[in-house]
């Protein structure tokens, strides 16, 4: 009669002990996958003054945003412990200011021809595409880790564990929609 019990018992401890650990298998891929991405915003951030300062000297019509790409590229970068939804906010409004640069570039043609913008701008694509990866790469993590959290029986561990929903990163409506250049030049 003892060993059948223990059986049970051995049986459900180790189910126990598996849905643990993929609840925090899968909370850590969420973590490698945001760390995917804080790289990569590294590199954005630190490619963004060699950037501006070389678009600076052809450009006189985008002064704003070329001050509102360092402002918030400061801001990020000064507050390294900022929470994971400000920090994406934070690097969403960076993407839309960006994109409204490479549009604006595209009204210089001696600084698409400048070697140092070619250049910048090559590395600057890449690190974008692989921004854009690690992204998606996060979001399937997300995912993964979501499913854990409310499908059973993880969803048991997962609310002894304190473990909660997490949010995908989302591309805000304002930055969905393609920038004009015709509206960034007729700004007063």
């Amino acid at each position: 009669m003892l060993v059948p019990v223990l059986i049970i018992i051995g049986v459900l401890a180790l189910i126990l002990i598996g849905l643990y650990n993929t609840l925090v298998s899968r909370k850590n891929g969420v973590e490698n996958a945001f760390g995917t991405i804080d790289a990569m915003l590294k590199k954005r951030f630190d490619l963004l003054p060699n950037l501006v300062e070389t678009v600076k000297q052809y450009m006189t019509y985008e002064q704003d945003t070329l001050t509102r790409i360092v402002e918030l590229r400061n801001s990020v970068q000064s507050n390294p412990g900022m929470p994971v939804q400000d920090r994406m906010d934070a690097e969403n409004k960076l993407t839309g200011l960006l994109t409204q640069l490479r549009v604006a570039v595209e009204n210089y043609p001696d600084l698409k021809a400048n070697n140092s913008f070619i250049q910048l701008q090559s590395t600057w694509t890449e690190i974008e595409e692989q921004l854009s990866a690690a992204r998606r790469t996060y979001n399937a993590a997300v995912t993964a880790y979501n499913n854990s959290v409310e499908m059973f029986p993880t969803n048991i561990m997962a609310g002894m564990m304190n473990y909660r929903r997490k949010e995908v990163l989302a591309i805000p409506e304002s930055e969905r929609q393609s920038p004009s250049a015709k509206d960034l030049f007729n700004k007063n």
